[in-house]
């Protein structure tokens, strides 16, 4: 019995390692050519740039609400739904998106389809390992996840650089990526109806993960948004070169990813979290001050680095999903905090870039990253107060 068990949860496993691979691919589609493709179909400016993220985030902020209503599905369903969202958003913006509005429209979709996915692909991961593999497991699913980017991002370079690809081809293409991804999840064994008698989480237990999450959301913001703006604007980065830096992102996170895995089972969340904010507090400087110091050409080879950076330490998200599952009162808080933390991650995703983009335009980009800084030296402090309690 025990032996018919672990057969199912290896399955499961490596179907879910299949759907990471899939939706990899149309994530990091996206990443190579949104920006661009904002700046020359739709000719934005800095500050409307980042009024943008407000209605791109708001999916984000309501994510809780959403992941409240759907819960008696569970997570693996959720998963799915979120998974076939997403595909449909691109599908919106690379064929039916005639005007500025509607493209709005279709963004949100895409963002709320991303948005369902990323509370419970932890929590789907964790479910199908034990305690003291938490980290490794989780590394294994984003390797995975790194892998589908690394296709994109050659697929994205191809095409952009060789073959005239359009906005619009790269788009489908992301389509067709998140529906194999949906039905690789649709395959994993679902279990019955979920009823979780926790809706919505909010317990002092938890406070520092809230606390956590909305700095965390508030610096991620400030790169998500203006450090590829700035490679585009400043220094007029196309797609292919996007996808080149995309590539050695992945292919550094590949393995960095594992390394962040197996340092939160064996040096716990403070360390990794301590670890991250002074390097992100490094390159905030990096940003801001390389342009002033370097030449043109210099400057942006270590821009370009520091986005590298940055990106390649999107896993440490992870420490913040092992502290929580390692701290849960209920194994049925998980997935309901990990949602809170994701829609309070959302209040400064829609905030931060207006005044970012405001702040660009009044003083220049380096104020914005300077504003980072102070974040992310925030960041440092509060991520030494973390204990696990049992």
């Amino acid at each position: 019995m025990r032996l018919r068990t672990n057969f199912h949860t290896e399955r499961d496993f490596n179907l879910f390692l299949l759907a990471g691979l899939f939706s990899g691919i149309g994530a990091g589609i996206n990443v190579s050519i949104f920006n661009n493709y904002l700046s020359d179909i739709f000719k934005l400016s800095e500050d409307v740039r980042g009024f943008l993220e407000v209605p791109r985030e708001a999916p984000g902020f309501f994510i809780m609400l959403v992941l409240a209503a759907l819960s008696f599905l569970g997570d693996v369903r959720i998963a799915v739904i979120g998974m076939a969202a997403a595909g449909l958003g691109m599908l919106g913006l690379g064929m039916l998106s005639p005007t500025f509005a509607i493209m709005i429209i279709w963004m949100m979709m895409y963002s709320l389809g991303t948005h369902m996915v990323m509370p419970v692909t932890p929590s789907i991961g964790m479910s199908l390992s034990n305690q003291e593999s938490f980290g490794a497991r989780l590394g294994t699913v984003s390797a995975f996840s790194l892998s589908g980017s690394i296709i994109a991002y050659v697929y994205i370079f191809i095409g952009f650089n060789f073959m005239h690809m359009t906005y619009q081809t790269a788009f489908v293409s992301g389509t067709v990526a998140y529906v194999f991804a949906a039905f690789a999840v649709g395959m994993m064994k679902k279990g019955g109806p979920e009823v979780r008698k926790v809706r919505f989480v909010f317990r002092k237990r938890y406070s520092l993960y809230y606390v956590l999450a909305v700095i965390s959301g508030a610096r991620n913001q400030i790169f998500l948004t203006f450090a590829p703006w700035v490679l585009i604007k400043v220094f007029d980065v196309k797609p292919q070169m996007f996808a080149i830096l995309g590539m050695v992102v992945a292919l550094i996170s590949i393995g960095t990813r594992k390394l962040i895995g197996k340092l939160i089972d064996n040096r716990g969340e403070r360390f990794v979290l301590t670890f991250e904010a002074i390097l992100l507090f490094a390159i905030c400087l990096g940003y801001a001050f390389s342009d002033r110091i370097f030449s043109a050409s210099i400057a942006v080879i270590i821009i370009a680095g520091c986005y590298v950076i940055d990106n390649s330490m999107s896993a440490v998200e992870m420490a913040r999903s092992t502290y929580v599952r390692k701290i849960a009162i209920d194994l049925a808080d998980v997935t309901p905090t990990l949602s809170t933390g994701v829609s309070l991650q959302h209040i400064a995703s829609m905030v931060i870039p207006i005044f970012g983009g405001l702040l660009w335009l009044e003083v220049g980009y380096q104020a914005v990253f300077m504003a980072a800084a102070v974040i992310a030296f925030l960041n440092l402090v509060l991520s030494r107060r973390i204990k696990i309690l049992q």
